[in-house]
């Protein structure tokens, strides 16, 4: 903090009071900040948008935006989107109450696009769910196209009225168009052998179960069968493979029942999936909307990176409405540094936690004049930093003026906290 004041040229007290304050600031000023990097793309603006949101629990009970969603946490929690280009590049976040559902917040991210960043006949990428019949109204209204995924359902919907065909799913990408929209089928054959051994490998778990339960039974001969029946059930429902494995009792043994027609039913789109689009196929072939499709993974990774990497926007303290989109603000700001670094030390084979590691080792020396006043000198980088600062075209300062700014931490008892 001491440094950052020198850097900054902040020359009053320092203290939590003023992070919260730029938090503020940030929030404030999101739209004008979103704008200004966007801006900077000059006349390359996006033709796809890729987005997809992400929850991220809460500290506490008191959160603007805080209510129980579908979190495994067991916490209030917030609903965060994030909108990226085509290539993954983050350009606008935005928060929503932990409860709302993914295609209510599609909504704000087609105005973003339309109104804010003026933009025109593109693209949106969403997940299966996100997009439903509103969000292609709601795009349809501003003349943009869309490409989801549809759900298993919806996919067995189209196999019983015949306009797809089990056949033409394989690992090669196929294509069926029916009114003015197009359906690009493959079957991931990685996928469907990890689902296969998903279901042998639960199997093999309620047989484990089975055979301690009849061990039990065999030596305690006042155990009730129902009992061990009972626990035997409750644990294939748990795994949800009760459509095609079943428990009965013969006297006091317990027995597996292998349905194996409802097995093949349920393992028959296994690594099947289906994206949709209203895109021209003069605009993309299969094989690109496929690929866009995919990309999808780009926005995940980065709610990976900045969830559960070092940047962590989890868990969040914050009260106020503001602060909780100052706070998300920030993360995003700091992903975006993120990929410039990453993208500059790439040819140096190195990662950015490793450079970040290696650039830790900076110091500086206070240097005192007699008759007062000091300064910060900084002293000459080791090697590797200094091939670091290189590839991000970085010059550091010989020395900064320095002042002995007052920065404490203002520690005080729940009761007496204001709302942050």
């Amino acid at each position: 903090m001491h440094a950052a004041c020198d850097v900054l040229g902040i020359r009053r007290g320092f203290d939590e009071n003023d992070l919260y304050a730029n938090l503020t600031w940030l929030s404030q000023h999101q739209p004008a900040i979103e704008e200004r990097l966007f801006r900077r793309r000059g006349q390359h603006k996006p033709k796809l948008f890729l987005y997809d949101v992400t929850t991220s629990y809460l500290e506490g009970e008191r959160n603007a935006y805080g209510d129980y969603g579908y979190g495994r946490d067991g916490k209030k929690q917030i609903v965060i989107g994030l909108l990226c280009d085509e290539q993954g590049e983050p350009v606008s976040t935005e928060v929503f109450r932990g409860n709302t559902q993914d295609p209510k917040t599609f909504g704000a991210q087609v105005k973003k696009a339309s109104e804010r960043f003026g933009c025109q006949r593109v693209t949106f990428v969403g997940d299966r769910g996100m997009i439903k019949s509103g969000q292609v109204e709601e795009l349809s209204q501003v003349g943009f196209h869309y490409i989801t995924a549809i759900t298993k359902p919806q996919i067995e919907t189209l196999l019983a009225s015949g306009v797809l065909q089990m056949d033409l799913f394989d690992a090669a990408v196929c294509e069926i168009q029916q009114e003015g929209l197009r359906y690009v089928l493959r079957r991931n054959p990685q996928r469907a052998e990890e689902l296969a051994a998903s279901r042998t490998d639960k199997q093999r778990r309620v047989e484990g179960l089975r055979k301690d339960r009849n061990e039990y039974l065999a030596g305690h001969p006042r155990a009730k069968v129902a009992t061990a029946e009972k626990a035997l059930r409750a644990k294939i429902a748990q795994l949800k493979i009760e459509g095609w494995l079943a428990v009965e009792a013969e006297g006091r043994t317990l027995k597996l029942t292998l349905n194996q027609p409802a097995l093949e039913e349920a393992s028959k789109l296994d690594g099947c999936y289906v994206i949709k689009t209203d895109l021209p196929e003069s605009a993309a072939s299969k094989q690109v909307v496929h690929d866009r499709y995919k990309d999808l993974a780009e926005v995940e990774q980065a709610f990976r990176t900045c969830k559960t990497a070092h940047l962590e926007t989890r868990p969040i303290h914050v009260r106020t409405a503001e602060h909780t989109r100052g706070h998300v603000l920030v993360v995003m700001l700091a992903y975006l540094i993120r990929r410039e670094l990453s993208r500059a030390w790439s040819a140096l084979d190195v990662t950015v936690e490793e450079g970040l590691h290696q650039l830790q080792t900076f110091c500086s020396t206070e240097i005192k004049v007699e008759g007062g006043g000091s300064c910060l000198r900084i002293p000459e980088p080791v090697a590797g930093s200094r091939t670091l600062l290189k590839a991000l075209d970085l010059r550091l300062p010989e020395a900064l003026p320095h002042t002995d700014t007052r920065v404490v931490t203002r520690k005080k008892l729940p009761e007496h906290r204001k709302p942050r």
